[in-house]
């Protein structure tokens, strides 16, 4: 009876449900995110059992070939030792090899997605690769369902939260409501826009494919959050706080391909 006046008078919200083939692509991605940290805590454990011996690599990039090719050359003093050493560069082997696995499978079962189209288009951004595109839609699922950017900057928690009393209003760190998982890759894709704005080759070559007006709104978020990036740290925020802002109208630039895609469908 409650649920039926509750309906009467609309009071009741629908819940969006995704469809099984967009779980299976969700299923798919978080587990090609858990073989990432897998990786990336197999090369922690590397380096820290080598920074216990004194060595450190003294390049600028690790992980790199020359850094690769420094540690082959690196030989322990003990048997015991080495045996350690050479188990966690081999867990590294494994764990690089089954992030490639799934990277390839996500490639590969991308078409017969149904909302291929959208994560194609989302690539028109920069520092918006296969794999967050991906991740972004299988997250959140049909994008044009929310009626404007600010829910979806909401649904996310990317949106300052509110401490008022009265006249005074307060606005503090975001809300950090939704989906963690989501808000993590969103926040490594606005390192991007630290740099200035240019269409790279990579950018280009995603892009040969688009609608016009999906690399129109690219461009246009480009101009926009380098040009924000740059003021926000001239004002003496720090990086970490920079890169919060950023996403929160990165999804908004989202949104409008998502919206303008539909539309031209």
């Amino acid at each position: 009876m409650n649920l039926a006046r509750l309906e009467r008078a609309g009071e009741l919200t629908a819940v969006y449900v995704p469809q099984v083939e967009d779980e299976a692509m969700r299923d798919l991605s978080r587990a090609r995110e858990d073989a990432k940290r897998a990786e990336t805590r197999a090369r922690q454990q590397l380096l820290a059992l080598l920074l216990r011996h004194g060595l450190k690599y003294s390049g600028k990039t690790a992980w790199s070939q020359p850094h690769l090719r420094w540690l082959a050359r690196i030989k322990l003093p003990q048997p015991a030792q080495q045996v350690a050493f050479q188990e966690y560069v081999e867990a590294i082997s494994e764990a690089a090899a089954r992030v490639e696995r799934l990277t390839t499978q996500i490639r590969m079962l991308l078409p017969q997605w149904r909302m291929a189209p959208v994560v194609e288009a989302l690539q028109a951004l920069r520092g918006v690769s296969l794999v967050t595109s991906v991740i972004t839609v299988a997250e959140i699922g049909d994008l044009t369902r929310f009626t404007n950017p600010r829910q979806l900057m909401a649904y996310l928690g990317l949106v300052p939260s509110e401490h008022s009393s009265g006249p005074h209003r307060r606005l503090g760190a975001i809300t950090k409501a939704g989906n963690s998982h989501l808000r993590r890759v969103l926040v490594e894709s606005a390192w991007a826009y630290r740099l200035p704005a240019r269409v790279t080759p990579i950018i280009r070559r995603r892009q040969e494919q688009l609608p016009k007006a999906a690399c129109e709104i690219a461009w246009r978020a480009q101009l926009r959050l380098c040009a924000r990036y740059r003021r926000l740290t001239l004002k003496g925020k720090t990086k970490q706080v920079v890169v919060t802002a950023i996403p929160r109208e990165l999804v908004a630039f989202m949104w409008a391909i998502a919206v303008t895609l539909q539309s031209h469908q």
